[in-house]
Order: C-alpha cells, then structure tokens, then sequence
C-alpha cells in the first residue's frame, strides 16, 4: 500500500498540539518608550490572549548596531520561537529595520510581505507599496518584521502572524 503524502491540514493538527510559543516583541524607534509604545502593547496583548507567551520585550532605538543586537539576543534565547519588530520598515531616511534584520535571515519568507502589502492595500490603498515588511526565518527562530502604526500591528498579527505561528514553529521543529 502506498504512503499517503501529508497534507497542509494535517501539519495544522499537528502544530495544533504545540500549547505555547515564546515571543519577542522589539520595538524600533527613536521616540516611544515602553509607556507610549501603543502598538508594542498591542502585540504585547495579543500574543498573550492567542495563549503564548513574551518572553522579551524592547524598545530600541531606529540604529541598525542596536538592533541586530536585540534580534540576535532574542534569536540565542531557546525559549523564543517568534521574533516580532515594529517600526522602521518605511523609506525615510533613518528607517533601517529591512536593511538590517534582512541580512540576518537565512531563509526569506517572501509571501509574508507579499500578502501584507496586499491586504495593506485594500486598507490604505497605494500608500502600502512603501511598506517594507518582512519575515523570514534564523536557526529555529521565526521573524517578523511590522510597520510601526497600530493598524499595521493588527492587520499583521490577526491576518498573518497568530494564524499560523504554531504551523511556523512546528514546521522549523518537526525533525529534531
């Protein structure tokens, strides 16, 4: 009898399994603070009420050494599975989150970007083309990369991100 080929469903029951991730939720900015960090508490809240846990939570300046030093302590710590920043993924001058954490991913999730522009646009319109988000995956560590505004975080987190973080993880674990 031949093997039957596992589909996506049941990579989704299993993932299903896992009860909670760890999280890392960075913040990338030059004026907000933990106390003002409306979307970093954003993410904050729906990580824990989707049942996981944070297990680091920054907020770092918009300097590229800064910030590969915060995702790479986050990438070391096992109990991290997520990686989640926010902030600088634009075109200014000082946005520098895509130039950086891009060059610390050794797999590149191109569909996260692609699906979040796209679900950007019907939101904002043309304006989305500038976003720079994007994902892709260190070691066994998942990362993401969230424009700073609020809208941006909940579009990213309930349309993207907390549907299928289990299946990520579980994905990047499966054959330990």
């Amino acid at each position: 009898m031949a093997e039957r080929e596992s589909s996506h469903k049941d990579h989704e029951q299993a993932a299903a399994s896992i009860e909670q991730l760890g999280f890392a939720i960075i913040t990338l900015s030059d004026t907000r603070t933990p106390e003002t960090d409306r979307s970093g508490q954003f993410l904050r809240k729906a990580v824990e009420d989707a049942g996981h846990k944070v297990c680091q939570y920054a907020v770092v300046s918009d300097e590229s050494q800064l910030i590969q030093s915060e995702v790479q302590s986050a990438i070391a710590d096992p109990s991290i599975a997520i990686v989640i920043t926010n902030g600088g993924t634009g075109i200014a001058r000082r946005d520098c989150a895509y130039d950086t954490i891009s060059r610390l991913l050794e797999k590149r999730l191109d569909g996260f970007g692609e699906l979040f522009r796209m679900l950007s646009y019907e939101e904002i319109g043309a304006a989305a083309m500038m976003s720079r988000a994007l994902a892709g995956i260190t070691g066994d560590t998942v990362i993401f990369c969230l424009p700073g505004s609020t809208n941006a975080v909940r579009l990213g987190m309930e349309k993207l991100i907390l549907p299928q973080a289990t299946h990520l993880s579980y994905e990047l674990r499966k054959d330990q």
